[in-house]
């Protein structure tokens, strides 16, 4: 039972950590609001990068924009 419970809580311990890098999910399911893309492009900045919507990606969703070394 203990070992269930160990391999749950790690399961979601790693769910939470699958998001794409500098881009989180935001207050709202992951539809990018300008407040959430403002934040996001402040920390990519931060890092040196710039946000870029990915090939193909839907400029509705957060986690379809990823931060790029400039």
């Amino acid at each position: 039972m203990r070992r269930i419970a160990l391999v749950v809580g790690a399961g979601l311990a790693l769910a939470a950590c699958g998001t794409t890098e500098g881009v989180g999910a935001g207050h709202n399911g992951g539809i990018a609001t300008y407040d959430d893309l403002k934040a996001a492009q402040q920390a990519c900045a931060a890092k040196g990068g710039t946000m870029k919507l990915k090939h193909n990606g839907d400029p509705q969703y957060l986690e379809d924009y990823g931060c790029e070394k400039k």
